[in-house]
């Protein structure tokens, strides 16, 4: 088979491999803390100048 040609075994591997629904996970839920701040209306300036604070912290 040369190479880039179809493989009808492959893509029923794949298919099968993607159709697969994984129930193995903890399903508790995270608590967040903290809080999250937009302003909105702000001059692109304003906005790069903030973001140039917020990296240089």
């Amino acid at each position: 088979m040369s190479m880039g040609a179809y493989d009808e075994a492959e893509h029923e591997r794949r298919e099968k491999q993607v159709s697969r629904v994984d129930t193995d996970f903890d399903d508790e839920r995270t608590i967040y803390h903290g809080k999250v701040e937009y302003d909105s209306g702000e001059s692109a300036e304003a906005l790069l100048n903030k973001f140039e604070e917020i990296k240089s912290n």
